[in-house]
């Protein structure tokens, strides 16, 4: 959730202020997990990873693969859960101690996806092994941000722009991943970007520029290839503005006010993560 609400807003935002966005975005997801995680009374085995975990698990990568002579990108970090058996001893009581923190991680090292996993009370890598097969890891905020920016810095885009009598400063561009159609290996982490129009509209996805296509290819962060098929008219800004505020009647109205009690409290208790 936390991270569908960062993305959505950085996806909507003119590409003038991407640049700052990338150390916002950071301060923002860190903010809300700090706000949103819920501190038990009694630590369960799988509760998610805490912000001072995720420090814990940047910090033990970084230690490994020193950044003055590595680059290392993660894609993913979450909680490696323990055996069930541990969890079942644990729930009985039967356990002397808590199953082991660890953390299970995806990272592009060096252009190489890694999945590892760090014992963090240790503070070390117990397991660490190349990914061979097909795909790679989810695209970053940094790397959409630094894809979505360079049409801006590309003169032919920047003529189609204005070929199509557009206002550069009201072009939003996204990066979407290509797909995978069959081939048995592919070298490159390539996005596909694709711009919108606003002046005079918030939704800028109703405003397409279509007939523009820019290859990025991710890991060099350069254009691979770029076209423009065709001129085809952007759709007016009337009309596509969805708040409620710009809404007439019969849509927008307000509606009347509604309360709800429980009068003897919630019928559940609610233990850190855990919910009865």
């Amino acid at each position: 959730m936390t991270l569908l609400l960062v993305y959505g807003w950085a996806k909507g935002c003119p590409h003038s202020s991407l640049a700052s966005m990338a150390s916002v975005s950071k301060s923002l997801i860190f903010f809300l997990l700090s706000t949103l995680s819920i501190f038990p009374t009694h630590p369960h085995p799988l509760d998610p990873l805490t912000p001072a975990e995720f420090t814990k698990v940047q910090s033990i990568v970084n230690n490994s693969y020193p950044k003055s002579n590595h680059s290392v990108a993660f894609h993913y970090v979450g909680l490696e859960e323990p055996d069930k058996t541990a969890i079942l001893s644990w729930l009985e009581g039967s356990a002397t101690k808590t199953p082991p923190r660890q953390a299970f991680i995806i990272a592009r090292i060096n252009q190489i996806t890694h999945e590892i996993i760090a014992d963090l009370p240790g503070h070390k890598i117990i397991s660490d092994e190349v990914y061979g097969g097909y795909g790679y890891p989810v695209l970053t905020f940094e790397e959409q941000i630094a894809a979505n920016a360079m049409p801006f810095k590309y003169t032919p885009f920047l003529e189609s722009i204005r070929k199509r009598g557009l206002k550069v400063e009201e072009v939003v561009c996204t990066s979407f991943a290509i797909g995978w159609y069959g081939e048995q290996r592919r070298n490159r982490r390539v996005v596909r970007v694709l711009c919108n129009y606003l002046d005079g509209s918030v939704n800028l996805y109703m405003r397409p520029i279509e007939g523009i296509t820019v290859t990025v290819d991710l890991e060099e962060m350069k254009i691979l290839g770029f076209v423009d098929r065709s001129t085809v008219p952007v759709p007016k800004a009337d009309g596509t503005d969805y708040r409620e505020s710009s809404q007439e009647l019969p849509f927008g109205s307000l509606l009347k006010g509604i309360s709800i009690r429980q009068s003897d409290g919630p019928t559940f208790t609610i233990d850190g993560h855990t919910i009865r």
